[in-house]
């Protein structure tokens, strides 16, 4: 009865004690409650006793006490369970020397434990110290403290036998609870897992609740707190959360590192020792390891190295490792500090889990306490984590990557983005990994993939792979090789059949059309009689067929085939229709321009201004349309002509049912394709032909055939040793001749052509006449008098010719080298010039018609505007050479000409001087152009603005002048057929004029102030000023035709016209460029020639007339 009351108080004090967290050290929650369990359950057998054995005792009044003893120790055991699941628990310091200590603690409690089995709990409020639990614990009454001993011991060691007896379960009918010694893991923090399905959490021990019907067997204990909450063995009021337990806490084994690392930020656990209270110890938090650490949001659980390895890492220097040795000696740090390992439960209860998982050599310790934890918590998405770990571990395998620690939480984002169908690729496992850089320096180290596994047979199958891909890259190059070869074979042999296709085409198309050329010449021969008098079309074609070397040097070859607009003069003739090929296209400006020029036909018959009619369908100008579709190919007119079809086609209409004939500028072959084309005669030579005696050498054959008079020289020249020798013979058979030119045989219009003056600078040349003087004439005319002299001028002609020759275009040829060069493709001639200081060229046009009938159309003397050797110009008719001896030369010329298959249009270039030995008249021939020329084409327009005539053989330009009478007076005269009187006259015309300034203005401009200027035609008179406008878009060049009834007074009018209108476009300081200025000094110098000229033969006049009267 009396142990019964005293026994009371004392369940109610150590229950209290317990459930207010004044739990002993050394005691687990779980033995506490079995506990005080088993002692209410005895309590109550006792009482049961007393009842039947003590009547006395109030039995009410202890029952209550039972009852009240019963309920406050279920509330205080949930309220113990809430707090212990909501604190915070931290480990030991490994320095506690009362924790590895063997005395007995200093907590006043006198019985032994186990120090391996203390715990330090750590209450939420503030941490506990040594002397707070002493005191505490000495607070129970001295006559509890026998059982308390012996409860601890129980407690502290349950398995002991001998406890074992005392607790029986026949007399308690409850079992002993079960301890499981699981292995600590570390906390770390991760998502809240949703569901009710969770394993592997901390258990209370294997003991009966009170209320519970049900045993708590060992296999309840691994289905964790909720299990047990459904089956009713923890009291449902309870606050259960997934919050880490009290943990045993362990000292840390200490080991040497047995390599320097670098300096690490290894958190120290400092104890601070109180200088007052010695016997109070406090537990900081400790700082975050970089060794394998597991990270929560409400505090870290961090396995620390021994002090001494602390040390020694703080006092070792710096040392530089590659990634590969870092790797290697933190994994050997890491297998030497073993971390604090949380249990599977402990991970699952941080909300904000996060951890790492380290990789040791490509594999991952799929039973580590903390990849479980992972694997419980995510295993709603556990198969994409599993398949992304297994590439991972295969390529950190492949590539024997020693360490490599991967983040949990990024790792289930990124696994999670992958198919199953789709494999992570190496930068996706790379993404994941902690130390991606250092992982990523190894996997990039050439051959680190043959040192991971299967790296030998990988080896060798890179050998094997690298050898055979050799052979066989060699083999397909060699293959290659060869199928190029034979392609290149296969595609030129194509190509030249191809070209040999063309090539034959072409040949035989060229073929046709010189077939049906001669055929058409000769149907134009048989009808040439009835043709010239009837009603015709003349297709004029100014094209200038040169080869395709000389047509890319003509400056503005459309505009230089364009000056021969007087062509469309031969509407003079009734029956004539023209139709001309422009090679530009004419404003409506130009148009108008003509059709007024032209329209002045009646009113020059006339000599009234009032009587111009239109004829437009007289004359048609046509572009072809093709001259645009070639703008850089710088084609011939007669090429553009053939590949533009619609003028083809307009020019068939305008010819059908009409006799019709082609007259050509430069003959070229595509002249016969269009001849062919349109069906129609060409009034021409064949192209071969006219190439060929168009070049300087074959003008010298043409020449000397017809034994006409020709400069000293030679022709034929292609080589500089050829050219030095026949050079050196020609100076020693022409002693008096000063200067030499050098002529390109396909060139024309002076452009290539060069002069040397080698008398003067020839050194050795007073050496030559010495020479030459002591040999009689007879001697001297044999070869090998000669030898001495010709190997001096041979040797000294190189470098005299070199600095002192002077090409005519200096713009085509800047220096002789350059000049030689062409001289010497193309061939050339060399001949004297003449031996006067006052020359004459002059020109002479002819036309062989297909009959054979030679007549010379016109002739006239040279204008030189830009250089004495270059035609700028020409007076009409020629007077400085008689008639008679230039229509025999001529004739002979034109015969053999003829003999050569010439036909139609050609000019001969001649030049007179006087000799100065003989003093007399010296013609030669020089050169030879089979083709229409541009001062037939002002003769033509000249012919036409006056309805004169010009006779050739007598040089004679004369014309029928009108009269101002009315035109009834007119018609009178017309039926008296009183002839009008006729009176001579002269013209100079040029089409080489060229002013930059002239494009500042328009044409109706510049004629306008012409007018002003009194510059202007007379149409009674018939003579005056003409112009000849070629293009509107640059309009930098003009014809002029001035006529007059004295050549004198022609030259002054040209000149004067000139100089007004380079007065009215040029500014003072911007004259332009021009040849204005050099035309003029040209005409000055011909005037005075000519006044010199009149003074001798007014001087010779008198002297005869004595001889006479004698």
């Amino acid at each position: 009865m009396v142990r019964s009351a005293q026994r009371v108080p004392l369940l109610g004090a150590r229950a209290a004690a317990a459930m207010a967290g004044f739990v002993e050290p050394g005691q687990e929650a779980g033995a506490v409650l079995v506990q005080v369990q088993e002692d209410l359950h005895k309590l109550k057998v006792k009482n049961i006793n007393l009842k039947e054995n003590v009547k006395s005792v109030d039995i009410s009044d202890l029952g209550t006490a039972i009852e009240r003893t019963k309920f406050g120790l279920r509330k205080h055991a949930e309220n113990y369970l809430s707090t212990m699941n909501r604190q915070v628990l931290t480990i030991s310091s490994t320095d506690d020397k009362e924790v590895h200590s063997k005395e007995p603690p200093k907590w006043g409690l006198h019985f032994g434990a186990s120090q391996k089995q203390l715990i330090l709990p750590r209450v939420p409020v503030e941490p506990m110290t040594v002397q707070a639990y002493s005191k505490s614990a000495l607070r129970i009454s001295q006559s509890s403290q026998q059982q308390m001993e012996m409860d601890m011991k129980i407690m502290l060691d349950p398995e002991n036998i001998d406890n074992k007896a005392v607790l029986k379960p026949q007399n308690y009918e409850t079992r002993l609870p079960l301890i499981i010694k699981e292995k600590s893991a570390p906390m770390c923090s991760q998502k809240i897992v949703k569901g009710h399905t969770v394993s592997n959490l901390w258990g209370f021990p294997a003991s009966r609740y009170m209320d519970s019907p049900l045993p708590l067997l060992e296999e309840d204990i691994t289905k964790g707190v909720l299990s047990l909450t459904e089956q009713r063995l923890v009291p449902p009021a309870a606050k259960i959360t997934l919050q880490t337990p009290p943990v045993v806490s362990k000292a840390a084994p200490s080991h040497e590192f047995h390599r320097q690392h670098k300096k690490s930020a290894v958190g120290e656990i400092s104890s601070r020792v109180d200088p007052e209270n010695t016997g109070t110890t406090a537990f900081p938090n400790s700082k975050e390891a970089i060794y394998g650490t597991y990270s929560s949001s409400k505090g870290n659980i961090a396995p620390l190295p021994p002090s001494s390895s602390m040390v020694s890492a703080r006092k070792s220097k710096p040392v530089w490792t590659c990634p590969a040795q870092q790797l290697e000696s933190e994994l050997q740090i890491l297998s030497q500090t073993q971390p604090l390992q949380m249990s599977p439960h402990q991970s699952l209860q941080d909300p904000c889990f996060d951890c790492d998982i380290v990789v040791y050599h490509g594999t991952i310790d799929q039973k580590a306490p903390g990849f479980l934890a992972f694997k419980q918590h995510y295993c709603l998405s556990w198969g994409s984590v599993v398949f992304f770990l297994e590439h991972t571990e295969k390529l950190l395998k492949d590539y024997a990557v020693p360490l490599a620690k991967i983040n949990s939480k990024k790792l289930v984002e990124v696994a999670s983005d992958f198919e199953p169908t789709e494999n992570p690729t190496k930068s996706d496992i790379l993404s994941v990994i902690k130390n991606q850089s250092t992982v990523e320096k190894i996997l990039n180290r050439p051959g680190q993939r043959y040192k991971g596994q299967g790296g030998t047979e990988m080896a060798a199958t890179k050998i094997q792979a690298t050898w055979r891909c050799y052979q066989a890259r060699k083999t397909y190059v060699h293959f290659r090789q060869q199928q190029w070869a034979s392609g290149v074979i296969a595609i030129s042999w194509l190509l030249h059949n191809h070209m040999a296709r063309v090539k034959k085409t072409l040949k035989e198309s060229c073929q046709r059309h010189l077939e049906n050329f001669y055929i058409r010449a000769k149907h134009l021969a048989a009808n040439w009689n009835r043709i010239r008098t009837s009603r015709r079309t003349i297709i004029h074609i100014p094209s200038l067929g040169y080869s395709q070397c000389i047509r890319e040097h003509i400056p503005d070859l459309a505009l230089q085939q364009n000056m021969q607009m007087g062509r469309l003069c031969d509407i003079l003739d009734a029956n004539v229709d023209v139709i001309y090929i422009c090679p530009l296209h004419l404003s409506e400006e130009l148009l108008q321009y003509y059709n007024k020029l032209l329209g002045l036909q009646a009113a020059v018959r006339s000599g009234n201004p009032e009587d111009m009619g239109d004829l437009q369908d007289r004359f048609k100008i046509l572009t072809p349309e093709a001259i645009n579709s070639f703008p850089k190919h710088h084609m011939c007119l007669a090429t553009q002509l053939k590949y533009s079809p619609k003028t083809i086609k307009r020019i068939k209409i305008l010819i059908q049912s009409r006799d019709a004939y082609i007259i050509g500028g430069v003959p070229h072959k595509d002249d016969l394709a269009v001849a062919d084309m349109l069906n129609v005669p060409i009034l021409g030579s064949v192209p071969e032909v006219a190439h060929l005696y168009s070049t300087k050498s074959g003008s010298k054959r043409i020449f000397a055939s017809a034994c006409v008079p020709t400069p000293p020289g030679a022709s034929d020249i292609y080589n500089n040793e050829q050219m030095i020798s026949v050079l050196s013979q020609l100076i020693i058979d022409n002693m008096e001749v000063q200067r030499w030119l050098f002529k390109v045989n396909d060139e024309s219009g002076g452009n290539g052509t060069a002069y040397c003056d080698i008398i003067s600078h020839l050194k050795c040349y007073h050496w030559v006449q010495k020479e030459r003087q002591s040999y009689s004439p007879e001697i001297w005319s044999k070869k090998w008098a000669h030898e001495p002299a010709l190997v001096k001028i041979s040797q000294e002609l190189p470098g005299l010719l070199a600095q002192h020759v002077q090409p005519v275009n200096e713009k085509r040829f800047p220096t002789w080298e350059k000049f030689l060069q062409t001289f010497l493709s193309q061939g050339g001639v060399i001949e004297a010039f003449p031996l006067s200081e006052n020359v004459t060229n002059l020109t002479v046009d002819m036309l062989i018609e297909p009959t054979g009938k030679i007549k010379i159309v016109s002739s006239g003397d040279q204008l030189h505007a830009d250089g004495p050797l270059r035609s700028s110009g020409t007076t009409i008719p020629q007077c400085s050479v008689d008639p008679a001896v230039l229509n025999s030369l001529c004739l002979k010329i034109g015969e053999t000409c003829k003999s050569k298959g010439v036909l139609g249009y050609f000019s001969v270039d001649f030049v007179t001087f006087i000799h100065p030995q003989t003093m007399e008249q010296q013609v030669w021939a020089t050169d030879l152009d089979l083709c229409y020329s541009d001062q037939l084409a002002l003769t033509q327009l000249m012919l036409y603005v006056t309805d004169g005539n010009l006779d050739c053989r007598s040089s004679r330009f004369e014309v029928s002048l009108g009269s101002k009478k009315t035109k009834s007076q007119r018609i009178q005269h017309e039926k008296t057929k009183t002839p009008s009187p006729i009176s001579n006259r002269c013209a100079v015309a040029s089409s080489q004029l060229r002013h930059s300034s002239l494009s500042v203005i328009y044409y109706n401009v510049l004629l306008q102030m012409c007018k002003a200027h009194s510059v202007g035609f007379d149409l009674q008179e018939k003579q005056g000023t003409v112009f000849i406008l070629y293009e509107d878009q640059k309009r930098y060049r003009l014809g002029m035709i001035t006529i007059g009834e004295d050549l004198q007074g022609v030259l002054m009018t040209f000149a004067r016209n000139l100089f007004i209108i380079h007065q009215e476009i040029s500014a003072p300081n911007m004259q332009g460029e021009t040849n204005f200025k050099m035309a003029i000094q040209g005409i000055k110098a011909i005037l005075g020639i000519t006044a010199e000229n009149k003074l001798k033969l007014e001087e010779e006049q008198p002297s005869k007339a004595d001889a006479l009267k004698e």
